[in-house]
């Protein structure tokens, strides 16, 4: 007995030592290629593509398979599949004693590890291929538990044609998921495996309903499953058929299998609900748009709590090829208009260079020969600050970026994620605010949902489970606060003209902007909850009269706002800490001196916004009958008095005059007065000091003289390289005919005032 044991031993160590052997020499390396998938976030499938092999083979987990369809599995394939070690002996001795008896294959004895492993090498039915098959099951046993090889053998199922695995079977067989099958369905799965020609769904379902309805019976034999789920099961009819793969949001899946390729699943942030609304309201909307020929939009929703993006339409119709559908609006890089205009703003309330109420000139300015104009091409003299960004004016927004500088700005562009920018942020100016400049309606959206956050930015994410907590300040609360607040001003000029959008406006805050040739309009808007990004245009860049942010954008904002979260209004912004309340002169926006009658209540931050008194006022010394005035040096003894004007920057006098409006302004100065005057000298704006100018050779082009004087002057006087050209009035344009080489040009008033510029005039 003893000898017996031994050699037994001595026979399973020699069996083992040679599979130890042979599993070193002949390893199990095996590699599936799975079609990717991406899905929501609660995981149903928007989007599936086939693998490399043109094969549908979706990747299905153990929790994606309801019980039914497991033990209908199990019961059919492999009943001791949980406890034999890859191969059943019992099963296999069966097989061989019918096989050799009746002398023909009348059963198998397959177990699932082996039909996996038949399934990972595939080979024809020889006997070394069924001892190969064999070891190959006893590897997988070795290095993977029952639950994973199980698992294997669902996602390699054949299913008839290209399709392979149960995930995909019941996605393109039932239009469902694994999990949401009936028993009847469940069953049907569980036998075409066996016989995927003959019993391929859609081909022959008058065979699969019967062996449907065998199995089925089997399975009521052995109480598998209760009586009455069998009997339900029995009378539901094979009407299965063959249907297109998902193939929604298309623009977002190409973007996720571009960032993750080895991915076999892809949840996406994406809410299944808002995703449909948001393409069914954006693609109604375009319809009606293309009567103008205006025949692309583009919609962002995010979720301001997480950053989450919740829907991601990259156009409005994927399948129109003629407008270029294909294209992602959404990652597309455009020119922004006045969107970038509230960060400006809020840059400059951080620097304490104004508050809402601080007053800001509109009118004409030259910036080293970059001439900037209102969308209108008109100018509004004094307004506020919460005027000028509510109305989207263009001078205030230039002259604050101007102010805090352009290399600032652009830092925080960067700071928010804006990658064109950061790229090209040696070679951004001015214009930048008004445009010039290149933006994604996804860098967009980062940046508003920032204003929804307080000024923090938090980049958005569109991978479910990103546990991403990069955040970065780029505005303070108190500033992003007063933003928000004048986003929200219901009077501006921006309000959509057609009734339908004009009755249902939203509780939010919102921006539009309108790119340089009416080639893009969008508005951004956010509320508490979301913040949502709409672009509308044509992808081709073809511009139409009437594509502004106003008339074409903002009615589709107002839309979606509306159906995606309509009782959002009673949830609102509330103050931080750091702000504060305080009357402000309204002539000026400055705290209040002795002369500020008219006062009104203004948001500040303490220690941050300005301080200095206001002195919209000065005091100047006039004649009796005020037809003159006087300077310390002429003041007579006796016969003046002293009268307040308006303290004016020079330049908004100099526009008032030019465009014929009243103010009131002290009378000329002393004729009599022989002093020179070293203050307020004539301000040479055109041409521009130091600037080149390009003059076609042998063309009589001429350059326009102007300049800005106090308002005490009546005449100036030009010279050419320092000789005289002409006497003009201060508002008078005058105009030369300038020669190849450096010019230069000298402005002196009646006062006896000068100032210089130089100019280099080129041929070409």
């Amino acid at each position: 007995m003893k000898r017996f044991i031994r050699i037994i031993l001595l026979v399973f160590f020699s069996v083992a030592l040679i599979f130890l052997l042979l599993n070193l020499i002949f390893p199990l390396q095996f590699k599936i290629d799975y079609s990717q998938v991406v899905t929501a976030e609660n995981g149903v499938i928007i989007h599936a593509y086939l693998n490399k092999d043109e094969k549908w083979r979706m990747k299905a987990e153990l929790h994606e398979i309801s019980p039914q369809l497991k033990k209908a599995f199990l019961y059919k394939e492999d009943k001791h599949f949980y406890y034999h070690p890859g191969v059943d002996p019992f099963a296999m001795a069966r097989a061989v004693a019918n096989n050799v008896l009746r002398r023909q294959k009348t059963s198998g004895a397959s177990t699932i590890t082996m039909q996996v492993a038949r399934l990972l090498y595939p080979a024809k039915r020889t006997y070394y291929n069924k001892i190969r098959e064999i070891f190959r099951a006893f590897q997988l046993e070795l290095l993977y538990s029952k639950e994973e090889i199980f698992a294997l053998y669902l996602n390699l199922a054949p299913y008839g044609g290209n399709i392979e695995g149960v995930k995909a079977a019941s996605l393109l067989y039932y239009g469902r998921t694994p999990d949401m099958l009936s028993l009847s369905q469940a069953v049907t799965l569980t036998i075409i495996p066996n016989r995927p020609t003959s019993l391929r769904p859609g081909k022959n379902n008058t065979l699969l309903e019967k062996e449907k309805n065998k199995w089925l019976k089997r399975l009521s034999d052995n109480r598998i499953f209760p009586q009455e789920e069998i009997a339900n099961a029995l009378t539901e009819p094979v009407t299965i058929r063959r249907i297109a793969a998902p193939a929604d949001a298309p623009q977002l899946s190409a973007r996720m299998i571009a960032s993750y390729p080895s991915l076999p699943v892809i949840r996406t942030t994406i809410s299944a609900l808002l995703q449909k609304k948001a393409e069914t309201i954006t693609y109604n909307y375009i319809q009606r748009l293309k009567l103008i020929n205006v025949h692309n939009a583009a919609v962002l929703v995010i979720e301001n709590k997480t950053g989450n993006v919740s829907a991601y339409v990259g156009s409005a119709d994927f399948g129109d090829a003629m407008h270029g559908g294909e294209v992602d609006g959404i990652a597309a890089i455009r020119s922004p208009g006045s969107t970038l205009k509230p960060l400006v703003y809020a840059l400059a309330i951080d620097k304490g260079l104004i508050t809402p109420k601080t007053i800001i000139d509109d009118i004409p300015v030259n910036f080293a020969g970059y001439k900037p104009e209102n969308f209108n091409s008109r100018f509004n003299g004094k307004v506020t600050a919460e005027k000028a960004l509510a109305y989207s004016l263009n001078i205030p927004a230039v002259k604050l970026l101007d102010e805090t500088g352009v290399a600032y700005f652009t830092g925080k562009l960067r700071q928010a994620g804006f990658a064109t920018v950061a790229r090209n942020s040696n070679n951004m100016g001015l214009s930048m605010v008004l445009g010039g400049c290149g933006v994604s309606l996804f860098e967009l959206g980062g940046l508003y949902c920032a204003f929804a956050n307080e000024g923090i930015y938090r980049p958005l994410k569109l991978l479910a489970g990103d546990t991403t907590r990069l955040s970065s300040p780029v505005i303070s609360p108190a500033a992003t606060f007063m933003i928000d607040e004048i986003l929200t001003m219901p009077v501006r000029p921006d309000l959509p003209n057609n009734y339908e959008s004009s009755m249902h406006v939203p509780k939010i805050a919102w921006k539009t902007g309108t790119s340089y040739g009416r080639r893009d309009a969008w508005s951004i808007g956010f509320n508490k909850k979301y913040t949502i990004a709409v672009w509308v245009g044509n992808f081709d860049g073809t511009g139409v009269p009437e594509l502004t942010g106003a008339d074409m954008a903002t009615p589709l904002l107002f839309n979606l706002f509306n159906s995606l979260d309509y009782n959002s209004g009673n949830d609102w912004f509330v103050p931080p800490a750091m702000l504060d309340f305080r009357l402000v002169c309204s002539e000026s926006g400055l705290p209040p001196g002795e002369d500020c009658t008219d006062q009104v209540s203004d948001y500040f931050i303490p220690g941050i916004s300005a301080y200095k008194k206001c002195t919209h006022l000065k005091e100047v010394f006039v004649s009796a009958d005020e037809k003159f005035s006087y300077c310390m040096r002429c003041l007579p003894e006796a016969g003046y008095k002293k009268k307040k004007f308006p303290n004016e920057d020079p330049a908004l006098l100099a526009w008032y005059r030019s465009n014929h409006v009243t103010f009131h302004a002290p009378p000329p100065h002393n004729p009599s007065c022989t002093r020179v005057f070293s203050e307020s000298p004539p301000r040479i704006t055109s041409p521009v000091n130091e600037k080149e100018y390009l003059v076609q050779k042998g063309q009589q082009e001429e350059l326009e003289l102007k300049c800005i004087v106090p308002d005490d002057v009546a005449f100036v006087y030009w010279y050419i390289n320092n000789v005289f050209f002409r006497k003009s009035k201060p508002d008078e344009s005058v105009f030369f005919v300038p020669v190849a080489g450096t010019v230069k040009i000298s402005c002196s008033d009646d006062q006896g005032r000068n100032s210089n510029c130089t100019i280099r005039i080129t041929n070409y």
